[in-house]
């Protein structure tokens, strides 16, 4: 048996890894899926002091409060930021961070560094023009424009326009601080999607200097939202890594 703390990616929250989770628990595993401050069923936290500190805050604070070690640290998108600071400042309680069609950052860097300056102007017209702290969720048009929807049926449409919620803003705003050494070194898996599978086969060099030889890399046939377009293919990727030790 291993332990898996799920963190979902923006607009998201523990409910999108509802069938991942009965498939992980099925075979015997320990499973804590977030939700990060601010989204889902903790939008009522949300506010302009919730910060990407904020989100590393929740993700290091439930692992050390519980005392959990050998575990499986598992994020989707945006939480490819979080979960590798996660990795950087309590990797010794880690066996594996797995990035779900995500990638880690370095010191100093951000969500806004993956946008041209005109698209963050963009974004900040929309915060402001809604709650003042969230990004709202964009819908379908939107999210098919900029990344691979494969998979989504429109069940899954409805299921995120009922229960996808803003994403606190000031997570995109702060950038990273990674001070000091990295604390133990768990090993590192990307399970590419659509997205990230066609941009690491066609030599992305910013993927490409982040992902070596030391990384497991695990291709799934689907879209940007696995936990909801293949929960099960995805499940049985995540469980094959309790075997890697």
């Amino acid at each position: 048996m291993s332990t898996y703390i799920l963190v979902p990616g923006a607009w998201l929250g523990a409910w999108a890894w509802r069938e991942t989770a009965e498939a992980l628990r099925a075979r015997g595993h320990e499973v804590h899926a977030l939700t990060l401050t601010g989204l889902a069923e903790r939008a009522e936290l949300g506010s302009t002091e919730v910060d990407l500190e904020t989100h590393i805050g929740d993700v290091t604070g439930f692992i050390e409060d519980r005392d959990l070690h050998d575990v499986i640290l598992v994020g989707h998108s945006y939480a490819g930021i979080v979960v590798g600071a996660v990795a950087h400042r309590i990797g010794e309680r880690l066996s594996h961070i797995v990035y779900v069609d995500s990638a880690p950052m370095g010191d100093g860097q951000g969500m806004f560094d993956l946008l041209p300056p005109e698209a963050v102007e963009g974004l900040r017209a929309l915060v402001a023009a809604g709650n003042g702290w969230g990004l709202p969720f964009p819908g379908q048009e939107a999210l098919a424009e900029n990344g691979s929807v494969e998979g989504l049926t429109p069940e899954h449409w409805k299921l995120l326009g009922e229960l996808a919620t803003p994403h606190p803003f000031g997570t995109y705003e702060q950038r990273l601080s990674l001070p000091g050494a990295p604390s133990g070194a768990p090993r590192k898996v990307l399970v590419a999607c659509a997205d990230f599978s066609g941009m690491l086969d066609a030599g992305n060099p910013w993927l490409n200097s982040l992902i070596d030889d030391s990384w497991l890399r695990r291709d799934l046939a689907t879209g940007h939202w696995p936990m909801l377009s293949e929960p099960a293919a995805l499940a049985e990727v995540l469980d094959r890594l309790a075997a890697d030790r």
